[in-house]
């Protein structure tokens, strides 16, 4: 029954795909879709990425939508946090000053939600994990990325959900855009003062991805990462995930992302520690990641990590086999990453020490490098 529904749902998309309307490009977007109905697209709801989670609005549970996905919401206010549920005994409670969620149980799940712009917005992941739906952030489709949540055994793929939702992506990308046009028209542009040339803000420095190996000093790492206000992503072998979860819940909750390291020379397949990897990540902070770094593996090591959903990184700059252990090493990583054209992704592996990172940081931070955690699209 649930495929013939699928399949009715794909005939119906592809018949109005036909007259889908031209539009001109302006911006890449994110779409969202529920179940088999493409959102309206609106800056205000518009999806977004914070210490590498995807955030959607929670305003989409609403109207027909809850029906596709079978979740409903409380919205917050000032008394009152916000509450995602499903049934009397499924629900994520998110008070908006606290950056975890809870169940009625009061376990916790990071992250929590982020108001912006007077919106409330969860994090994908961890709405969809909780409630026993299927995620996927389809990338390539028209003007940007398509996200879209569904129940399981929904009966199509994402590449045949993308082309069939290909009019109704059109068509709500023309109404943004008519209703940016509009505003812009109706809107009258406020008044600039003169700015000496010197008191323009200029943008410097550029993007810095720094990876690390989780390992016996990550607690230290966190520290001076935390103290200088930047990011990270930390690579974490199994037994680092299955032991280390406070680091772990801490990592997710300061905005670093968590990616699984697997070996390729291990006797189990990569798919099996990757799944394994994210089980353990689940039980420890209530999260899963599709971020991976494969060490000793090949090219169908990679091809099977791939084609199970996971996006392996490959660095600009690998300094895995040198350590950053004090001044001099922070200059030298800084020059190489300074020689190199825009944003740069640099693996550092274990050989890292809280000085040398410290040192790093203060170097960058003077050539106003910003340094990031890496996302599933960075």
């Amino acid at each position: 029954m649930r495929k013939r529904a699928a399949a009715l749902v794909l005939c119906l998309l592809l018949m109005l795909q036909i007259t889908a309307p031209s539009v001109r490009a302006e911006q890449s977007v994110y779409f969202v879709a529920v179940g088999s109905n493409v959102l309206p697209l609106t800056d205000a709801t518009m999806p977004f990425w914070s210490g590498g989670y995807l955030y959607i609005s929670s305003s989409i549970f609403t109207g027909v939508v809850w029906s596709a996905v079978g979740i409903s919401h409380v919205p917050a206010n000032a008394r009152q946090p916000l509450i995602l549920y499903s049934g009397e005994d499924r629900s994520l409670i998110f008070n908006l000053d606290k950056p975890y969620a809870e169940d009625p149980q009061g376990n916790t799940y990071y992250p929590g939600a982020v108001v912006r712009n007077g919106n409330v917005f969860v994090p994908a992941s961890v709405v969809a994990s909780y409630f026993g739906l299927q995620y996927s952030l389809i990338p390539n489709v028209e003007h940007g990325y398509l996200v879209w949540l569904r129940q399981p055994g929904y009966g199509l793929s994402d590449e045949e959900f993308a082309t069939a939702a290909t009019y109704p992506m059109a068509s709500s990308y023309a109404q943004y855009l008519k209703s940016k046009e509009s505003a812009q028209q109706t809107t009258p542009t406020p008044s600039v003062p003169e700015q000496d040339e010197e008191e323009t803000p200029a943008v410097n420095g550029k993007n810095v991805y720094l990876c690390l190996k989780a390992g016996e000093n990550t607690a230290q790492l966190l520290d001076v990462l935390d103290s200088a206000g930047e990011k990270a992503s930390f690579f974490c072998s199994l037994e680092f995930l299955w032991t280390q979860g406070d680091l772990l819940r801490r990592m997710s909750a300061s905005g670093h992302t968590v990616g699984i390291l697997v070996d390729g020379e291990d006797s189990r397949s990569v798919t099996q520690q990757l799944h394994e990897g994210n089980e353990a990540l689940w039980r420890a902070a209530c999260t899963k990641t599709r971020l991976a770094y494969l060490e000793n593996g090949d090219s169908a090591d990679l091809q099977a990590a791939q084609e199970d959903g996971f996006r392996c990184i490959y660095p600009d700059l690998d300094r895995g086999s040198y350590s950053l252990s004090g001044t001099a090493q922070a200059e030298a990583l800084l020059e190489r990453i300074t020689a190199r054209r825009g944003s740069v992704m640099v693996w550092l592996g274990e050989n890292v020490s809280a000085g040398g990172l410290n040192a790093f940081l203060d170097l960058a931070q003077e050539a106003e490098d910003r340094c990031l955690a890496v996302t599933e699209t960075t």
